[in-house]
């Protein structure tokens, strides 16, 4: 007994020493690292908080570059995706549903033209993020809406493209939240 209990009941203390208490403080030493200390970056706008940067926010007005879909209502306390397969019939509907609407706001747009992640939720339902193509996708709406030139509503996307660290990490992307704001700036809000 002594030879299959003592190596199990060690191994057990060993693997919670790990998995309890070293691991969860190399992760909280690695986000006090982080900008913002793990505790998130805010944005503020005219003296109040806006929102975080790192974390979806849902624009759906017109005059507003629209965000990604979320599955779970942009809720940060419940991250989710949807679990839906691309060949559930549901989901599909929910997708041809999205792409409808985002060609009636965007006309400019060909139905083949449409970005996927303007009508597919991300995997945690909070992506701050749209590629630039998504974003250069509502450019002619935003402009046409906020009754600005389309090549300034484009050169406002292009600054605020950010390409990845370097360049092979991952993609360009665009924080909806900051473009946002930088237009009501633009536009004198």
């Amino acid at each position: 007994m002594k030879t299959y209990l003592f190596p199990a009941f060690r191994l057990s203390l060993a693997l919670l020493v790990l998995c309890c208490g070293v691991y969860p403080a190399l992760v909280w030493g690695a986000a006090r690292l982080a900008p913002g200390h793990g505790e998130g970056v805010q944005v503020s706008y005219k003296g109040r908080v806006v929102g975080f940067a790192q974390v979806g926010q849902k624009f759906d007005r017109p005059e507003y570059f629209n965000t990604r879909p979320s599955a779970v209502g942009y809720n940060a306390a419940g991250s989710a995706g949807s679990n839906k397969g691309p060949s559930n019939p549901e989901y599909l509907q929910e997708v041809q549903t999205r792409v409808g609407a985002f060609l009636q706001q965007n006309p400019a747009v060909a139905a083949g033209q449409v970005p996927a992640e303007l009508v597919t939720a991300s995997g945690s339902g909070l992506d701050p993020h749209l590629s630039p193509e998504g974003a250069y996708a509502q450019v002619e709406r935003v402009a046409r809406r906020r009754g600005l030139a389309p090549a300034r509503v484009r050169a406002l996307v292009a600054a605020h493209v950010k390409e990845p660290l370097v360049w092979f990490f991952g993609p360009a992307t665009v924080n909806v939240l900051e473009l946002n704001l930088a237009l009501d700036k633009l536009s004198g809000l």
